[in-house]
């Protein structure tokens, strides 16, 4: 197997931890990156994992979905408000199930993942994910591996 890694920089992206019993428990933000780890055992035509120049429909969905985005928790009590500024436009959310750094590379992963399979037609794949919220905070996602 072969990797490959893409780096995607200084997204401005808030979330929140309501059970948090600090102050992680408000809106707050971060300028993230997300790293992908791409694999494949074959390489393309052009001798690439992936063509790093074709992966613009990752960076369109980052752009339109979490630049100046808010992650917040599906179960976060304060929901029904969060739901409610988001559709007057003064928040743009993505509700997933925790908005932890953790719970983030997690669904990003769950995202990213399809895009990759269904643009490189099932030759290449996201080997793991690593999102950095600021320069001192991370989490790693990657998939666990199936017993054959």
């Amino acid at each position: 197997m072969l990797t490959c890694s893409k780096i995607y920089r200084d997204i401005p992206l808030s979330h929140r931890q309501p059970n948090h019993s600090g102050r992680c428990s408000r809106l707050h933000g971060h300028s993230w990156s997300i790293t992908l780890t791409f694999g494949a055992t074959e390489l393309d035509s052009n001798g690439f994992v992936v063509d790093f120049g074709e992966l613009h429909y990752i960076a369109d969905w980052i752009d339109e979905h979490l630049d100046h985005g808010t992650i917040v928790c599906n179960s976060d009590p304060r929901i029904d408000e969060i739901r409610a500024l988001d559709q007057s436009g003064l928040l743009k959310i993505i509700a997933i199930e925790q908005a932890s750094c953790e719970g983030i590379a997690r669904y990003l992963f769950s995202v990213f993942e399809p895009m990759v399979g269904q643009n490189t037609d099932g030759r290449a794949w996201i080997q793991k994910i690593h999102v950095e919220e600021d320069s001192r905070n991370s989490a790693t996602f990657e998939p666990e591996k199936k017993c054959e």
